[in-house]
């Protein structure tokens, strides 16, 4: 793999996409707190949480499939997170460390294949392991590890399909709808 630089241009747009997806981010919590009201009653509270994880993570793919250059899947994520806090989500300072587990998850769909392919399958992949690294960092931090193993199941099914649909389907269909715009030249 060859070391790509990133040109100003680059850093300009990365951090362009960071400021506008950590204000989707910070304008979203509102689903989530309904989402886990409606839930808590019924006793699946925090599955608002992976209901919701998928919209979360979208800067990432889509930063990845912009720019194609190593990191900036990663960066586009955290940055994200970065201006989520910065914006004050309700979560504080615990928004940096999620931002870097799913940057991380989601730069790894990248890395697995090599930054050579950017596809419907890449995008699925980035899904994948940013559902399997933010889970893994969740059943430690929100008390998953506590929960009956069919639960288990049923959380990480959830979570998967809302990546799935947020991070690979609807990014996909933004890469295209700014394709057929042809607004984006050499970022």
């Amino acid at each position: 793999m060859k070391f790509k630089f990133y040109t100003i241009n680059n850093i300009i747009f990365i951090c362009l996409l960071g400021i506008i997806w950590g204000f989707i981010y910070t304008s979203s919590d509102l689903l989530y707190n309904l989402l886990t009201l409606a839930l808590t009653p019924v006793g699946f509270g925090p599955l608002a949480n992976d209901i919701v994880l998928g919209l979360w993570c979208m800067a990432g793919p889509l930063t990845g499939f912009l720019i194609r250059k190593p990191g900036s899947s990663f960066l586009g994520e955290f940055l994200s997170s970065l201006m989520e806090t910065f914006f004050m989500a309700q979560w504080g300072m615990a928004n940096i460390i999620s931002g870097f587990v799913q940057a991380t998850g989601s730069e790894a769909g990248f890395f697995l294949t090599g930054y050579k392919y950017y596809n419907f399958f890449t995008l699925t992949l980035s899904a994948t392991t940013t559902t399997i690294f933010s889970f893994v960092y969740d059943y430690f931090k929100n008390g998953y590890n506590l929960f009956p193993f069919s639960r288990l199941i049923i959380y990480f099914i959830v979570r998967w399909f809302s990546l799935f649909l947020f991070s690979a389907v609807l990014v996909s269909q933004i890469l295209k709808l700014v394709q057929k715009a042809d607004i984006i030249h050499d970022y």
